[in-house]
């Protein structure tokens, strides 16, 4: 099974200064694991029974399965957040690969996966500004950041409801996966080019208030990334919704009566030749769920 990563390098929106080698840029990684269906059951028992090992080794922020959207299902999905960049990456993943309970981890599971895909991103450079500067708080109401979530692995963001999705009751899953908040990946293809995505973050951050202020309570935005390594031009979104389909709806329709956000997604659609989203289900030891 071969993990797929192109080593190109994007030209991201960075200021001079973060170009000098004293100038650390944190890295998001994204793994998609396409699973085999009959062995998804197995494999997130497998996974749950040594997530802490994962976690105690890597900086996790989220580890989750789709449910319905623009891809594939059964892909275990999962971002961790490198703030040292790619040494840093590099040292954990190399040490946790020494594991010996890790060893036995990966020989049980690797069967149940068909294929492996990684892809680096950053995050955008407005969204690293607002975690460093509380007076960004009335421009960004409910951004979450990675970085927080890293930070808070003890004491994970997890919905304060406990009421399940009656559709849900009775999944085999049940165990390993949360009931209610979902996580929305929202996924942009961006055209060929070095301005391409720097003018797409530029017209998002534009628009992106008036939209959070139309929030449903229980939705924020966790995090926006553009690739790094992968797939090039490309920007997810990520987004949390602790009420589930019912806080997603009404974010998504709160969203098209902020006007600066339509006319800034007006914008913005020149620029893009594919968008998709992902609804994901957390699983029950995700730092983000």
């Amino acid at each position: 099974m071969m993990m797929m990563m192109t080593t190109t390098i994007s030209s991201p929106p960075r200021t001079a200064a973060a170009t000098t080698t004293t100038n650390i840029i944190p890295l998001v990684e994204l793994r998609e694991y396409a699973l085999h269906p009959q062995h998804v059951s197995s494999y997130l028992q497998a996974t749950t029974d040594t997530a802490s090992i994962r976690k105690s080794h890597t900086p996790l922020c989220f580890f989750a399965l789709p449910e319905t959207g623009g891809g594939l299902l059964h892909v275990a999905t999962h971002a961790y957040y490198y703030a040292h960049g790619y040494d840093e990456r590099e040292t954990k993943r190399n040490a946790l690969a020494l594991n010996d309970e890790w060893k036995l981890y990966i020989s049980k599971c690797r069967p149940f996966m068909q294929s492996q895909q990684s892809t680096l991103f950053v995050e955008a450079p407005f969204l690293v500004h607002h975690s460093s500067d509380p007076r960004d708080g009335e421009d960004y109401p409910s951004v979450q950041g990675l970085a927080s979530i890293v930070n808070n692995n003890d004491n994970p963001l997890s919905s304060s409801s406990s009421t399940s999705l009656s559709s849900n009751s009775g999944s085999s899953t049940s165990s390993t996966t949360t009931t209610t908040t979902l996580l929305e990946l929202r996924r942009y293809q961006l055209r060929l080019g070095y301005d391409t995505v720097p003018h797409f973050l530029e017209l998002y951050q534009q628009g992106l208030p008036s939209k959070l202020k139309t929030l449903h309570p229980t939705s924020s935005l966790v995090t926006v990334l553009y690739s790094e390594v992968g797939v090039l031009n490309q920007v997810v979104e990520v987004w949390r919704h602790g009420q589930g389909y019912a806080a997603m709806e009404a974010s998504r329709q709160g969203a098209r009566q902020a006007l600066p956000w339509r006319q800034a997604i007006a914008d913005i659609a020149p620029l893009a030749v594919q968008f998709s989203t992902t609804i994901h289900k957390p699983t029950a030891f995700s730092p983000l769920r």
